[in-house]
Order: C-alpha cells, then structure tokens, then sequence
C-alpha cells in the first residue's frame, strides 16, 4: 500500500496497481491454404469421422510437415551431430527473451542487430521483421522474406544467443546456393523457431513459452508458442 494525503494532514491508503501479467500467441494457425515451404508437404486437416454424416464422434486426420506454420529447427536439421527434437529440455525455450524490432531492414544483418540495443545478456532472440505484416494477407509463400544474412548468424553466436526465432517460414534466405545460416546456428547447437507472428507484439523483455511436438527422433516439430508480459 501507498500512503497518500487528503490535503487535511490525514494520511489515506490505496493500492498500488500492478496489472496481471498478458499472454500474447504468437504462434500462426495451421489452415488451408497457408504458406508453405516449397517443397514440404502441405497442410491437411482431413475428415475421418463426421457425426453429421451419422458416426458417434468426429474425428480428423492430420497431414503436417515437421516445418508446417509455427514450429522449431533442432540443430539436426541441418547438423548429423545435433541435438534432435525429442533432445531438447524445455528449460531452453521457456524463460527470458527480448523482442527487437527490425522492420524496415530488407535483410538482417551483424550491424542491424549490433544497432538494435539487444541486452547484452540476451539468450533468447526473436526477430521483429517486416515478415510479420505477410501473414494476414498472403497464402503463398513469399520468396522475398526477410531474413538473416550469415555474418547475423555468427553474431548470434559470438553473443551467445541460444534461441533465435523469425517471423516468417525460414531464418534464411530463399534460393541461396548453400544454407550458411542454418549451418552457422545448427552447427553451433542453436535452436530456431520459425513462423512467428509478431505483428501485434512491441520491442522489449517477455517470457518466452515455445513447446514444440515431442516427436521422437525428428528434425523440427511444430509448436504452440507465446510470450507473457513481465510485470
């Protein structure tokens, strides 16, 4: 409690107001159509049981790619002797991270994120893009997204940033001739989530809560992620 005056010398008391703590998804739903990968299989919600066609339950068939909409890359996925998802402890995609905003940039480079007043301590990065914006009115997959540029990567890696998530379907550019991104952070035992949307999240500190499938043995997975406000 705050004391504070009547203006007659009598001290009176309220409470100090600390709003609850806010849980903003982040994560983008899985529908048809959606952008997809090129390449990976499509989404698929497919009809087994419907009670409207006389069975006593409904009941559906998923067809999912392990990178389809929201979903994490194990170091795996692009490293034979990384971490798979099922390897992956929870501790290291819940807990502390920062939100930096870097739309406006084309590709996001060692500079941008050298300027975009990261905490130093920072282990869980995710990347406010232009990217953010396609997701409500696209349903290809857009070949000129923003992403990282190698020399980004190696930064993530010198700071010792252990998640790095990206609000769009790859972390790296599309049609590049060789995926020095993902061999960067994959190689280095990074974990990146792909797939955010962070239209409606601004700059600043959250709680990160990212659970991903626990699919045995696989190389990405797809998951429900959020951030909470801190208070």
């Amino acid at each position: 409690m705050l004391p504070i005056s009547n203006g007659m010398g009598s001290p009176l008391f309220c409470l100090r107001y600390n709003p609850l703590p806010m849980i903003i998804d982040i994560s983008v739903p899985l529908r048809k159509p959606m952008p997809t990968y090129p390449g990976d299989a499509p989404f698929e919600l497919i009809p087994v049981a419907r009670i409207a066609e006389g069975a006593i339950a409904n009941g559906s068939r998923l067809q999912i790619g392990t990178h389809s909409g929201t979903h994490i890359d194990a170091p795996w996925h692009f490293n034979d002797a990384g971490k798979r998802v099922h390897e992956i402890p929870l501790a290291r995609l819940i807990g502390y991270a920062y939100v930096a905003d870097l739309r406006g940039h084309k590709a996001i480079t060692a500079d941008a994120l050298e300027q975009a007043s990261i905490p130093p301590t920072t282990t869980r990065l995710l990347l406010k893009t232009d990217n953010s914006a396609l997701w409500g009115r696209e349903t290809e997959f857009n070949k000129a997204h923003v992403a990282l540029t190698p020399d980004a990567a190696e930064w993530l890696v010198r700071r010792a940033v252990d998640v790095v998530g990206i609000d769009y379907l790859s972390i790296e550019r599309f049609g590049v001739p060789k995926p020095e991104v993902h061999h960067i952070l994959c190689g280095a035992g990074k974990i990146i989530i792909e797939g955010l949307n962070l239209s409606e999240v601004e700059a600043g500190e959250y709680e990160l809560i990212c659970m991903p499938l626990p699919i045995e043995g696989a190389d990405g997975a797809p998951a429900r992620v959020a951030l909470r406000t801190l208070r």
